[in-house]
């Protein structure tokens, strides 16, 4: 056999330094010292690298040991540590424990976002090196995943229908999968499909205007609903905020003040939805009844995401609070709002506009909100010429899901939220839509990764995933959650520092707990995993 030439053994060096660096911060990270798990695959791969390069075992030796030196030195740089964890990120974790803390995409701060690491591995092809078959990050294969996968497949708290995807963000092709066709109940991780769709149709920067017109008289205004949920009555600070009812009161006052001394009449439009209010469910502290105006998501407690007492009319709560805002500033409206269709083509008056909707996408997925996942598939309708209803919506969401090139069979999307139990799709389905999001081609996906929750540190995923968990601070995932179904969809870094989508789902649960817990350890293993 051939002497291997220089250049060759500086390339093996230089990725097996590299790839030992990150192995050593990853097991440093989780506050465990793996040594003998690192050194048990380097000699794996040594005696399989070919002879010629074993005569270079001095250089070798000489390398592993600088490798380690300099692994050692940035785990100093990145410390300090604490138990196991940077202080730092320790530091993260209590201000997402923290009330009002709003790490979890709450008004005042956008959803967290992702590292930059994560589009940068799924933007272009990594480099290639000799002993990687073309990739200086090897992919995992279908037979390693297998391996770690299908046992923890037999845990007994998964239901009777299980459908599993993993697909290598690099390539766009799927490595393992388990049934990753067939469609099932999805929950909550149905919006990721809603989200793709909207942001497809209208654009990461589109913002939702709610807005004050001029009325059939000299002194009535109306009210108009856009359709943004998140338009907040509650005081804001700084810039990056919901569209604010404060700040519309202000500018109207000041608007009116010009045209003259009133009283004014004042009504409310809420013409852009049709069909049901109320979605199949009925009345449910998870959604509000689907309006194109409400203040706060027309929830009647402080809060900014989960389970609230709702309003049963949230566009007329809304409408009496901006009433009061306006007579606080000293402008005259007469007796209570009542519900209107504005002119087309009315003059404007005032208008605020919502957050991006990348930004609304993101607190979509972060806190799991339904009122902004109901909002988004009536916006796509809207940009699609459908009605801006629970059916309307449902159509224009499949369609663009269509021209996207997503698989869809036995699909059936009936709302945006995944409350509704007729939504049918599969783990394939949904593991390709993260795909597209990692994707240079699509942009304007990005949002998809960015608002997923990350495990043990906000939205969703905050109480999931033990403080010395595997997956914590590396799964970032979807969840989804009704009785008998429960469902985990997202991305993950594995040990080779292989970025991978996924999406495990299970209906026929009867241990809630316990299913998520083994969706849990099942993206764990995937961190865990260097499966080839």
């Amino acid at each position: 056999m051939p002497e291997a030439r220089s250049w060759q053994v500086r390339e093996w060096l230089r990725h097996r330094l590299s790839r030992g660096r990150r192995e050593f911060d990853r097991a440093r990270g989780r506050g465990l010292y793996e040594w003998d798990r690192v050194r048990a695959r380097i000699r794996r791969e040594w005696r399989r690298t070919p002879r010629a390069r074993q005569r270079t075992w001095q250089l070798v030796t000489v390398s592993a040991a600088t490798g380690l030196v300099v692994a050692v030195v940035s785990v100093l740089v990145a410390g300090p540590w604490d138990g196991g964890q940077r202080t730092a990120e320790r530091a993260r974790a209590a201000e997402d424990r923290a009330p009002g803390g709003g790490r979890d995409g709450g008004p005042g701060r956008p959803a967290p976002s992702a590292s930059p690491v994560l589009a940068a591995l799924g933007a272009r092809p990594a480099p290639k090196s000799p002993d990687s078959g073309g990739d200086a990050v090897p992919p995992p294969t279908g037979a390693g995943l297998a391996d770690t996968l299908e046992p923890l497949l037999e845990d007994p708290a998964l239901g009777d229908e299980r459908s599993v995807a993993v697909m290598d963000v690099t390539t766009g092709q799927q490595v393992f999968g388990s049934k990753a066709g067939t469609a099932t109940i999805p929950a909550s991780t149905i919006k990721l499909a809603t989200g793709a769709a909207a942001l497809s149709a209208l654009g990461p920067d589109h913002r939702i205007r709610t807005s004050v017109v001029a009325g059939a008289g000299r002194h009535d205004i109306v009210l108009v609903g856009g359709g943004d949920p998140t338009l907040t009555a509650r005081a804001v600070k700084g810039d990056d905020h919901p569209a604010a009812l404060r700040q519309l009161a202000d500018d109207t006052a000041r608007a009116l003040k010009k045209r003259g001394a009133g009283p004014y009449r004042l009504g409310y439009d809420t013409s852009l939805y049709s069909g049901p209010k109320l979605h199949p469910i009925g009345p449910n502290e998870n959604l509000s009844p689907v309006v194109p105006l409400m203040a706060d998501e027309g929830r009647k407690d402080d809060s900014d995401h989960g389970p609230a007492p709702r309003a049963e009319d949230p566009a007329a709560d809304a409408a009496g609070t901006f009433a009061s805002m306006l007579r606080d500033r000293g402008v005259e409206v007469k007796g209570e709002p009542g519900s209107r269709t504005a002119a087309k083509g009315a003059r404007t008056v005032a208008s605020v506009r919502s957050q991006p909707l990348s930004s609304l996408v993101e607190r979509m997925l972060t806190t799991s909100d339904n009122d902004i996942a109901e909002a988004l598939s009536r916006q796509t309708a809207l940009a699609a010429g459908e009605p801006a209803s629970f059916a309307g919506g449902a159509k224009a969401v499949t369609q663009r899901l269509r021209k996207l090139g997503l698989p869809l069979g036995g699909a059936r999307i009936a709302d945006g939220s995944g409350l509704d139990r007729a939504d049918q799709v599969s783990a394939g389905l949904l593991s390709q839509v993260l795909v597209r999001a990692a994707d240079r081609d699509h942009p304007q996906l990005r949002s998809l990764l960015t608002g997923l929750p990350v495990a043990g540190f906000s939205g969703t995923l905050r109480t999931r995933y033990a403080q010395d968990a595997v997956g914590r601070g590396v799964v970032r995932a979807k969840t989804g959650t009704l009785t008998g179904v429960n469902s985990l969809a997202g991305s993950v870094v594995d040990a080779d520092g292989r970025l991978l989508v996924f999406a495990f789902m299970t209906n026929g649960t009867t241990d809630a707990d316990g299913a998520q817990r083994a969706l849990d350890r099942m993206a764990s293993a995937l961190a865990n995993c260097g499966c080839r």
